[in-house]
């Protein structure tokens, strides 16, 4: 239901102005790549050494301008081996199926989506024996120049370490990845599925309708939005301008409080849960080709109300940044977060990189202002030695950061599905470091995490958490791949020593990475 009124005329003139774009027909094909963080690295190898038309604050990247961004994705395929088995090469090199007639206008692939994983968390009294049973797939391809699409399912039962199990049965949810029944008795039972289609409706135009994630910022977390939270419906609408040194992105979605849509619930229907929309602005400026700032705005809309019916003004479609701050402020019942981004490439090899956020300035809470920020660095080929990476982080959100400024918990909080939008932990500080290398079709992977969390100022808890893993990438065309990893984690409380934990986590995994999932809080 939209209503209509207090609305600028001049806001619609812009709107269509702004949808309505006049340029040249284009000739390279485009694409979303996988957000999973290991296997976009050598994409970001490859975009840090490119000049100031590479916009890498917002991601999954569109690649719709030139074919010098064409190929980027072909560098995970550098590691492949000849051989004139069919069936190695499916193994080993190609997709699953690919259909690609002679006329070069039509491609589609099809390929397996996997997760199987055993191990034990041999600090857990129970001696439980963990494990994840993913089976799915993700089917792809494009139509003649401008026409793309993607769809995936994925169906899963898991058996989680401990300290999983016990943020599962708390928020109701599995992270990132939605609700779940009962697997066994100590196991859950879950599935998801996303897709999108995109349409390159001009040169510097793209249109996307989907049900996914996306993310902002150039950190492994993100302050302003985030792909840690549940796939939701999305509109994204990006455009390029200035031979692609000014992007431009406008994103329209629709998330979900985990709370009764209606106060009088339909007789034996299944339940529904509160809806809320929410509009996010990006614009991202390239100044020169060592400095990119990006600005922001996010806005959740009023929830649904008492029959989940959600009333929505035009000013929600205004595509104008910050031109809703004037009207709303940052502590109305519409909760409005702004935010900026920077990258300053030093090198092409190394680039800082940092966030700013505000949710509210008020300092009327006894936690204060609703403020973060982020900083860190990444170094590519590292001390000269080809494919190894490290990277370095801090992020900072304060207490009041993300909450519903009417009271509520969740109504209007900056969430979905029980878990932000935005910083994974919601808020606290973290530094986390990476170490990352690649050889052939080796790689080995370090991260440390160190974060403390406040209630009210005071230290509730710290938590230290190292994860190892070293694999073997099986087939780069889907990203196959076998892992031995390891999970050490250590969660000591200020107050409450007996509910001080540990994790010591050991596994074996044939997995398949398309996105990231989040298991380090």
């Amino acid at each position: 239901m939209i209503k209509t009124n207090k609305f600028c005329p001049n806001l619609s003139i812009l709107f269509l102005a702004f949808l309505f774009l006049a340029s040249l027909k284009i000739s390279a094909q485009f694409y979303n790549l996988p957000n999973d963080y290991s296997f976009s690295l050598l994409t970001e190898k490859q975009l840090a050494a490119k000049d100031s038309s590479v916009h890498s604050g917002i991601k999954p990247y569109i690649h719709f301008f030139s074919d010098k961004y064409l190929h980027v994705a072909d560098t995970h395929k550098l590691f492949k081996f000849i051989t004139d088995d069919p069936v190695l090469d499916v193994v080993f090199v190609k997709h699953v199926i690919t259909v690609k007639p002679n006329n070069q206008n039509f491609k589609f692939t099809l390929d397996p989506v996997l997760d199987v994983n055993i191990g034990n968390d041999y600090f857990d009294s129970l001696k439980t024996q963990t494990s994840t049973n993913t089976r799915g797939f993700i089917a792809c391809g494009y139509i003649g120049q401008k026409f793309y699409f993607e769809t995936m399912f994925v169906e899963s039962q898991s058996i989680f370490p401990a300290y999983i199990s016990d943020i599962v049965k708390a928020n109701s949810i599995v992270p990132g990845q939605g609700r779940y029944k009962t697997f066994k008795t100590t196991g859950f039972d879950y599935a998801f599925s996303s897709g999108f289609i995109s349409y390159q409706a001009f040169k510097n135009f793209n249109i996307q309708f989907g049900h996914g994630k996306q993310k902002i910022g150039n950190g492994y977390r993100s302050l302003l939005l985030s792909d840690n939270a549940f796939n939701y419906p999305y509109a994204r609408f990006t455009q390029q301008w200035f031979k692609g040194r000014l992007q431009y992105t406008n994103i329209y979605a629709s998330f979900m409080n985990l709370v009764a849509a209606s106060t009088t619930p339909i007789p034996n229907a299944e339940r529904l849960f509160q809806k809320k929309a929410a509009a996010f602005q990006y614009l991202s400026l390239n100044i020169s080709k060592y400095l990119n700032v990006g600005f922001f705005q996010g806005m959740i809309w009023q929830s649904g109300d008492g029959r989940n019916r959600q009333y929505l003004d035009l000013y929600y479609f205004n595509p104008l940044i910050y031109s809703n701050l004037g009207k709303y402020k940052l502590n109305n019942k519409n909760n409005l977060l702004i935010g900026s981004d920077i990258k300053i490439k030093l090198t092409n090899k190394i680039n800082l990189y940092g966030q700013f956020m505000a949710d509210d300035l008020s300092n009327t809470k006894k936690t204060g202002n609703g403020i973060g920020y982020q900083a860190g660095f990444n170094y590519f080929d590292a001390l000269g030695l080809k494919n190894l990476f490290f990277q370095a982080e801090y992020n900072y959100a304060s207490e009041a950061s993300y909450v519903s400024p009417i009271g509520s918990l969740t109504n209007q909080s900056y969430s979905h599905y029980q878990q932000n939008i935005a910083y994974t932990l919601g808020y606290g500080q973290e530094l986390l470091g990476i170490v990352d290398y690649k050889w052939r079709r080796w790689n080995a992977n370090i991260k440390y995490n160190y974060q403390m969390v406040p209630l009210n100022n005071q230290k509730i808890y710290d938590n230290q958490l190292l994860n190892l893993k070293v694999g073997y990438l099986i087939n780069p065309s889907y990203n196959l791949n076998l892992a031995l990893g390891y999970t050490y984690r250590n969660q000591n409380f200020s107050n409450f020593k007996s509910l001080n934990n540990q994790t010591n986590y050991i596994y074996v995994a044939l997995k398949t990475s398309f996105y990231n999932l989040y298991y380090d809080f």
